[in-house]
């Protein structure tokens, strides 16, 4: 299966989990409000028990659409963080936060990981000065990013700029420069703790 192209929330809805990680596909003000259930089910549809391999399927589902990465790049990367030290679940998400698309999104500069895709495909970002169109590039601790300076009017840059209030704390970024910097690789406890990972890494290693 690809990546997302469709309504993120019919995805969020199936999966019981907010991919945007914002809960919005959920907001008790929006026309979803009671549908909780997935797609196509009853709103008060009994859910299904899920067996120990539909969790885990379940759970690598979660993880993949949330920063919006194919099974080929998903799996791949699994493979990268079981062979360094440490906890491989841990690195697995820290390579995931490590992507291109993932940092520019952390900065704020889309509102969305798919919005911060677009830019990095497009060629409007920098990496220590020199430009990156590969959205899954590992950007390393101490690595600048910043925008070109013919993108940093666009629109879709001023928009999630302005909405934006903080970042993480293993970034920081300059809101008048348009620059910013990958501080450190993040703590598991900065991550969403909805997500299970070692759910994951039992459904590789099975």
């Amino acid at each position: 299966m690809a990546r997302i192209t469709g309504p993120v929330y019919k995805v969020s809805r199936r999966l019981q989990f907010s991919t945007l990680e914002t809960g919005v596909e959920f907001a008790g003000t929006s026309k979803f409000k009671a549908r909780t259930t997935a797609p196509g089910k009853a709103p008060d549809a009994r859910p299904a028990k899920l067996s120990n391999y539909g969790q885990q399927q379940r759970e690598k589902q979660r993880i993949r659409f949330t920063y919006g990465v194919n099974e080929r790049q998903f799996y791949n990367t699994f493979l990268k963080a079981s062979h360094m030290k440490g906890n491989t679940g841990h690195n697995f998400l820290f390579l995931l936060e490590s992507r291109l698309d993932n940092v520019a999104y952390r900065m704020n500069l889309g509102r969305t990981r798919r919005a911060a895709r677009q830019l990095v495909n497009h060629g409007h970002i920098l990496v220590d000065g020199k430009k990156v169109d590969i959205p899954s590039y590992s950007v390393k601790p101490g690595q600048v990013i910043s925008l070109k300076e013919n993108a940093r009017d666009l629109a879709i840059v001023k928009e999630a700029l302005e909405g934006s209030v903080s970042t993480v704390n293993y970034v920081t970024f300059d809101k008048e420069a348009k620059k910013g910097t990958y501080v450190r690789l993040p703590e598991r406890t900065e991550l969403n703790t909805d997500i299970n990972e070692a759910l994951v890494v039992e459904f590789y290693k099975r």
